[in-house]
């Protein structure tokens, strides 16, 4: 469908080009000569909202337009998403390309998650990661999510990590933000050792262990994984341990305040305060 912009553009041309009436080229092109005299109004804010895009689609580069219209919202923007789209489209701007949905990941009647999350706290998974940094030489991640609330509650960078410094990351973590009910993890040696497992006995928290070879089971840590794999890890070369450690935390943080989550209606998992864009307006001179 050609737009209605588009259109104008073709209706002026055909009267350049053939030397005919407006009439007869709006006929020609089927433009209501209404519509061909109708003034284009361009907002205000347009070229505001036209750099913000264009900044936001610079710093997350695997979001889409959807996304950069729920960041927008959550900084105080009422606007469509359909404005965005025309922006994004106007700019040449690249759409992340979709990827296939797995259903065994979505909590869909018959899943086969075997515990739902129904409050904070009711169960939280965590799982490893393994990348390398420059020299070749590798290194572990350590995630922690809460299933209900999508918050990733700590992330544990480190060249080895075993069940003692998984223990000591989990004491440091539920002095913080107190004990939940389960714990999700797949039958790794470092969930599965004793030590750990008594550790958890004692607190009263009871370890769900997911079957071998199902890694869908565990979906939401997995998922987040996945996330940080494409949005971070896929992109970012890291000179040393502690670099990594820097960086892989500056983006757990936007993850759960800046990051709009589809699962959560386009918010993130513990919004941060924004400056509303009516100040923004305003100190670009725009009233």
């Amino acid at each position: 469908m050609i737009s209605p912009d588009r259109r104008r553009q073709a209706v002026k041309q055909v009267i350049d080009a053939m030397d005919v009436s407006e009439r007869r080229a709006c006929r020609a092109i089927q433009q209501p000569r209404s519509t061909q005299r109708y003034p284009k109004i361009v907002p205000e804010d347009e070229e505001l909202i036209r750099s913000k895009v264009i900044e936001l689609s610079s710093q997350y580069g695997r979001y889409g337009y959807r996304r950069v219209t729920a960041l927008l919202r959550n900084q105080g923007w009422i606007i469509n998403h359909k404005r965005i789209e025309r922006i994004w489209r106007e700019e040449g701007l690249k759409v992340p390309q979709k990827q296939p949905k797995r259903s065994r990941l979505w909590l869909n009647e018959g899943s086969v998650v075997r515990l739902r999350p129904l409050f904070p706290k009711h169960v939280w998974s965590y799982d490893f990661m393994h990348d390398r940094t420059h020299n070749g030489i590798p290194y572990r991640i350590l995630n922690v999510i809460d299933e209900y609330t999508r918050e990733c509650l700590a992330v544990k960078v480190a060249r080895s990590l075993t069940h003692k410094e998984g223990i000591e990351s989990l004491t440091d973590l539920f002095l913080e933000r107190g004990v939940p009910v389960h714990i999700r993890s797949d039958n790794g040696s470092e969930f599965t050792a004793k030590k750990l497992r008594n550790y958890l006995a004692r607190l009263e928290i009871k370890p769900l262990f997911i079957e071998p070879g199902s890694p869908w089971e565990n979906g939401y840590v997995e998922s987040f994984n996945g996330k940080m794999r494409d949005e971070l890890l896929a992109g970012e070369i890291f000179y040393s341990i502690t670099e990594a450690q820097v960086i892989i935390e500056q983006w757990r943080w936007n993850y759960n305040q800046i990051r709009p989550h589809s699962s959560l209606g386009y918010k993130p998992p513990t919004p941060a305060t924004f400056i509303s864009h009516t100040s923004q307006l305003q100190s670009a001179g725009v009233t």
